[in-house]
Protein backbone atom coordinates (compact mmCIF):
# COMPACT_ATOMS: atom_id res chain seq x y z
CA UNK A 1 0.00 0.00 0.00
CA UNK A 2 1.34 3.06 -0.77
CA UNK A 3 1.65 6.20 1.33
CA UNK A 4 -0.91 7.72 -0.22
CA UNK A 5 -3.45 4.89 -0.02
CA UNK A 6 -2.83 4.81 3.84
CA UNK A 7 -3.05 8.67 4.03
CA UNK A 8 -6.63 8.50 2.59
CA UNK A 9 -7.79 5.60 4.96
CA UNK A 10 -6.39 7.23 7.96
CA UNK A 11 -8.30 10.35 7.07
CA UNK A 12 -11.80 8.67 6.40
CA UNK A 13 -11.17 6.60 9.88
CA UNK A 14 -10.98 9.94 11.93
CA UNK A 15 -14.09 11.43 9.57
CA UNK A 16 -15.98 8.69 10.18
CA UNK A 17 -19.48 9.13 12.68
CA UNK A 18 -18.42 6.90 15.36
CA UNK A 19 -21.92 5.03 15.54
CA UNK A 20 -21.81 4.77 11.31
CA UNK A 21 -22.72 0.99 10.05
CA UNK A 22 -21.78 -0.33 6.93
CA UNK A 23 -24.40 -0.76 4.49
CA UNK A 24 -24.00 -4.59 3.53
CA UNK A 25 -27.22 -5.36 1.00
CA UNK A 26 -30.21 -3.76 -0.42
CA UNK A 27 -33.19 -4.76 -1.95
CA UNK A 28 -35.92 -2.77 -3.15
CA UNK A 29 -39.40 -4.79 -3.08
CA UNK A 30 -41.87 -1.74 -5.05
CA UNK A 31 -41.75 1.84 -5.22
CA UNK A 32 -42.46 2.18 -1.94
CA UNK A 33 -40.70 -0.46 -0.49
CA UNK A 34 -37.46 -1.85 0.69
CA UNK A 35 -35.02 -3.58 3.18
CA UNK A 36 -31.01 -3.48 3.55
CA UNK A 37 -28.78 -5.03 5.80
CA UNK A 38 -25.86 -3.23 7.76
CA UNK A 39 -22.66 -4.33 9.94
CA UNK A 40 -24.08 -4.76 13.81
CA UNK A 41 -21.70 -2.86 16.50
CA UNK A 42 -19.86 -5.54 18.71
CA UNK A 43 -21.61 -4.54 21.94
CA UNK A 44 -25.09 -4.01 20.95
CA UNK A 45 -27.07 -7.17 22.45
CA UNK A 46 -30.82 -6.95 21.60
CA UNK A 47 -33.65 -9.12 22.31
CA UNK A 48 -35.68 -9.72 19.24
CA UNK A 49 -38.53 -7.56 18.28
CA UNK A 50 -36.86 -4.37 19.91
CA UNK A 51 -36.04 -1.04 17.80
CA UNK A 52 -33.22 1.27 17.57
CA UNK A 53 -32.39 4.31 15.79
CA UNK A 54 -30.74 4.88 12.67
CA UNK A 55 -30.77 7.23 9.86
CA UNK A 56 -27.90 9.66 7.95
CA UNK A 57 -25.98 12.45 8.34
CA UNK A 58 -27.33 15.88 7.01
CA UNK A 59 -25.21 18.67 5.66
CA UNK A 60 -24.68 20.24 9.24
CA UNK A 61 -23.07 16.97 10.20
CA UNK A 62 -25.68 16.41 12.67
CA UNK A 63 -27.81 12.44 11.59
CA UNK A 64 -31.16 12.72 11.74
CA UNK A 65 -32.94 9.70 13.28
CA UNK A 66 -36.10 7.92 13.26
CA UNK A 67 -36.91 4.53 15.06
CA UNK A 68 -36.76 0.98 13.04
CA UNK A 69 -37.43 -2.20 14.45
CA UNK A 70 -34.97 -4.38 13.68
CA UNK A 71 -36.17 -7.24 11.31
CA UNK A 72 -33.27 -9.68 11.74
CA UNK A 73 -33.14 -12.24 14.88
CA UNK A 74 -31.04 -11.35 17.91
CA UNK A 75 -28.50 -14.03 16.93
CA UNK A 76 -27.75 -12.44 13.45
CA UNK A 77 -24.20 -11.60 12.93
CA UNK A 78 -25.97 -8.58 10.44
CA UNK A 79 -28.95 -6.27 11.17
CA UNK A 80 -31.67 -6.09 8.93
CA UNK A 81 -34.17 -3.39 8.01
CA UNK A 82 -37.67 -2.93 6.37
CA UNK A 83 -38.39 0.28 5.61
CA UNK A 84 -41.15 2.46 3.85
CA UNK A 85 -40.22 5.44 1.09
CA UNK A 86 -41.94 8.81 1.42
CA UNK A 87 -40.64 10.74 -1.43
CA UNK A 88 -40.50 14.51 0.81
CA UNK A 89 -40.33 12.51 3.91
CA UNK A 90 -37.11 13.78 5.67
CA UNK A 91 -35.05 10.85 6.45
CA UNK A 92 -36.53 8.14 3.66
CA UNK A 93 -36.32 10.14 0.81
CA UNK A 94 -32.76 10.11 1.30
CA UNK A 95 -32.53 6.60 3.16
CA UNK A 96 -33.90 4.94 0.07
CA UNK A 97 -31.09 5.77 -1.92
CA UNK A 98 -28.37 4.23 0.28
CA UNK A 99 -26.12 1.79 -1.56
CA UNK A 100 -23.79 -1.07 -0.57
CA UNK A 101 -20.83 0.44 0.43
CA UNK A 102 -22.39 3.43 2.26
CA UNK A 103 -22.59 4.64 5.72
CA UNK A 104 -25.96 5.12 8.01
CA UNK A 105 -26.08 5.79 11.60
CA UNK A 106 -27.11 3.71 14.59
CA UNK A 107 -27.67 4.04 17.91
CA UNK A 108 -27.05 0.79 19.96
CA UNK A 109 -30.03 1.45 22.26
CA UNK A 110 -32.36 -1.05 22.09
CA UNK A 111 -35.77 -0.56 23.17
CA UNK A 112 -38.96 -1.48 22.59
CA UNK A 113 -42.37 -3.45 23.83
CA UNK A 114 -42.65 -6.30 21.38
CA UNK A 115 -40.88 -8.48 23.21
CA UNK A 116 -41.36 -12.24 24.49
CA UNK A 117 -40.44 -10.98 27.90
CA UNK A 118 -43.77 -8.45 28.03
CA UNK A 119 -45.97 -11.46 27.45
CA UNK A 120 -47.55 -13.92 30.04
CA UNK A 121 -47.01 -17.67 29.22
CA UNK A 122 -49.75 -18.57 26.63
CA UNK A 123 -49.70 -21.28 24.12
CA UNK A 124 -50.65 -19.33 20.68
CA UNK A 125 -49.11 -16.38 20.00
CA UNK A 126 -51.08 -13.75 17.13
CA UNK A 127 -48.37 -11.44 15.71
CA UNK A 128 -50.89 -9.15 13.66
CA UNK A 129 -49.29 -6.65 11.11
CA UNK A 130 -50.19 -3.73 8.60
CA UNK A 131 -47.27 -2.37 6.19
CA UNK A 132 -43.42 -1.94 7.58
CA UNK A 133 -45.41 -3.16 10.98
CA UNK A 134 -44.00 -6.57 9.48
CA UNK A 135 -40.51 -5.68 10.62
CA UNK A 136 -40.47 -6.38 14.05
CA UNK A 137 -42.11 -10.13 13.62
CA UNK A 138 -39.58 -11.00 10.72
CA UNK A 139 -37.26 -10.64 13.95
CA UNK A 140 -39.43 -13.03 16.12
CA UNK A 141 -40.29 -15.61 13.53
CA UNK A 142 -36.58 -15.82 13.47
CA UNK A 143 -35.91 -16.68 17.21
CA UNK A 144 -36.09 -20.19 18.53
CA UNK A 145 -36.84 -18.84 21.39
CA UNK A 146 -40.69 -18.29 19.94
CA UNK A 147 -41.69 -21.66 19.44
CA UNK A 148 -40.22 -22.88 22.18
CA UNK A 149 -42.76 -20.83 24.28
CA UNK A 150 -45.77 -21.31 22.25
CA UNK A 151 -47.51 -23.65 20.30
CA UNK A 152 -48.51 -22.42 17.83
CA UNK A 153 -47.56 -18.86 16.35
CA UNK A 154 -49.79 -17.21 13.64
CA UNK A 155 -48.32 -13.96 11.51
CA UNK A 156 -50.66 -11.73 9.73
CA UNK A 157 -49.60 -9.46 7.64
CA UNK A 158 -52.15 -6.51 5.91
CA UNK A 159 -51.10 -4.16 2.76
CA UNK A 160 -53.08 -2.45 -0.12
CA UNK A 161 -51.51 -4.62 -2.94
CA UNK A 162 -49.79 -8.04 -3.70
CA UNK A 163 -46.39 -7.12 -4.58
CA UNK A 164 -46.22 -5.00 -0.77
CA UNK A 165 -46.43 -8.49 0.81
CA UNK A 166 -43.51 -9.94 -1.23
CA UNK A 167 -41.21 -9.52 1.54
CA UNK A 168 -43.32 -11.23 4.80
CA UNK A 169 -44.15 -13.54 1.43
CA UNK A 170 -40.61 -14.59 0.95
CA UNK A 171 -39.15 -14.54 4.45
CA UNK A 172 -41.51 -16.81 5.63
CA UNK A 173 -41.86 -19.37 2.86
CA UNK A 174 -37.80 -19.22 3.84
CA UNK A 175 -38.22 -20.44 7.22
CA UNK A 176 -38.71 -24.49 6.68
CA UNK A 177 -35.46 -24.32 4.65
CA UNK A 178 -33.21 -22.53 7.24
CA UNK A 179 -30.84 -24.43 9.19
CA UNK A 180 -31.17 -23.15 12.14
CA UNK A 181 -35.04 -22.51 12.47
CA UNK A 182 -36.41 -24.91 9.90
CA UNK A 183 -36.98 -27.45 12.43
CA UNK A 184 -39.11 -25.07 14.82
CA UNK A 185 -41.17 -23.91 12.42
CA UNK A 186 -42.53 -27.11 11.02
CA UNK A 187 -46.37 -27.45 11.81
CA UNK A 188 -45.96 -24.58 14.84
CA UNK A 189 -46.17 -21.26 12.09
CA UNK A 190 -49.38 -20.17 10.36
CA UNK A 191 -48.87 -17.13 7.70
CA UNK A 192 -52.40 -15.02 6.23
CA UNK A 193 -51.41 -12.62 3.98
CA UNK A 194 -54.24 -9.66 3.21
CA UNK A 195 -54.47 -7.13 1.12
CA UNK A 196 -56.95 -3.95 1.16
CA UNK A 197 -57.39 -2.68 -2.67
CA UNK A 198 -55.72 -4.85 -5.43
CA UNK A 199 -57.61 -8.30 -5.97
CA UNK A 200 -55.64 -11.34 -3.93
CA UNK A 201 -56.50 -14.84 -2.33
CA UNK A 202 -57.41 -12.91 1.39
CA UNK A 203 -59.10 -9.83 1.20
CA UNK A 204 -59.63 -7.43 3.57
CA UNK A 205 -58.51 -5.37 6.92
CA UNK A 206 -57.61 -7.96 9.38
CA UNK A 207 -59.90 -5.72 12.01
CA UNK A 208 -62.89 -7.50 9.67
CA UNK A 209 -61.45 -10.71 9.29
CA UNK A 210 -60.91 -10.70 12.76
CA UNK A 211 -64.66 -9.64 13.69
CA UNK A 212 -66.08 -11.48 11.53
CA UNK A 213 -64.51 -14.99 11.96
CA UNK A 214 -63.20 -15.31 8.92
CA UNK A 215 -59.48 -15.34 9.59
CA UNK A 216 -60.20 -17.91 11.80
CA UNK A 217 -62.02 -20.05 9.35
CA UNK A 218 -59.38 -19.84 7.04
CA UNK A 219 -56.70 -21.05 9.15
CA UNK A 220 -58.89 -23.79 10.61
CA UNK A 221 -58.34 -22.47 13.93
CA UNK A 222 -60.43 -21.13 17.16
CA UNK A 223 -61.02 -17.50 17.61
CA UNK A 224 -59.04 -15.37 19.72
CA UNK A 225 -59.31 -16.61 23.66
CA UNK A 226 -57.04 -14.15 26.29
CA UNK A 227 -57.20 -17.26 28.53
CA UNK A 228 -54.82 -19.39 25.83
CA UNK A 229 -53.38 -16.60 23.74
CA UNK A 230 -50.89 -13.53 23.61
CA UNK A 231 -51.01 -10.91 20.56
CA UNK A 232 -48.57 -8.53 19.04
CA UNK A 233 -49.52 -5.46 17.10
CA UNK A 234 -47.14 -3.56 14.88
CA UNK A 235 -48.82 -1.49 12.41
CA UNK A 236 -50.26 2.53 11.54
CA UNK A 237 -51.69 4.24 15.10
CA UNK A 238 -55.12 3.73 13.27
CA UNK A 239 -54.90 0.19 13.39
CA UNK A 240 -53.33 -0.21 16.68
CA UNK A 241 -55.73 1.71 18.10
CA UNK A 242 -58.84 -0.40 16.32
CA UNK A 243 -57.41 -3.32 17.01
CA UNK A 244 -56.99 -2.81 21.03
CA UNK A 245 -60.52 -1.98 21.29
CA UNK A 246 -61.22 -5.40 19.71
CA UNK A 247 -58.84 -7.19 22.50
CA UNK A 248 -59.87 -5.56 25.40
CA UNK A 249 -63.35 -6.06 24.58
CA UNK A 250 -62.53 -9.54 24.38
CA UNK A 251 -60.65 -9.76 27.84
CA UNK A 252 -56.87 -9.06 26.86
CA UNK A 253 -54.84 -6.67 28.75
CA UNK A 254 -52.17 -4.78 27.14
CA UNK A 255 -49.10 -5.55 28.90
CA UNK A 256 -45.02 -3.76 28.94
CA UNK A 257 -41.81 -4.79 30.13
CA UNK A 258 -42.20 -3.86 33.63
CA UNK A 259 -45.89 -5.63 33.87
CA UNK A 260 -46.32 -8.27 31.11
CA UNK A 261 -49.94 -9.42 29.94
CA UNK A 262 -51.35 -10.67 27.24
CA UNK A 263 -51.25 -8.21 24.42
CA UNK A 264 -48.57 -6.14 23.81
CA UNK A 265 -47.86 -3.31 20.99
CA UNK A 266 -45.52 -0.99 19.40
CA UNK A 267 -46.23 2.82 19.65
CA UNK A 268 -42.47 3.57 17.70
CA UNK A 269 -42.94 3.26 13.74
CA UNK A 270 -41.87 5.12 10.83
CA UNK A 271 -43.91 7.43 8.76
CA UNK A 272 -41.88 9.24 6.70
Amino acid sequence: MNDMSEAKQAMEAIERHPDAQEVMAVQHYTDRLFSFRVTRPQSLRFRSGEFVMIGLLQENGKPLLRAYSIASPSWDDELEFYSIKVPDGPLTSKLQNIKVGDDIILRPKPVGTLVLDALIPGKRLFMLSTGTGFAPFASLVRDPETYEKFDEVVVTHTCRDVAELDYSKQLIGSLAEDPLIGEFVEGKLKYYPTTTREQSENMGRITDNINSGKVFDDLGIDALDPETDRVMLCGSMAFNTDVREILEAKGFEEGANSKPATFVLEKAFVGE
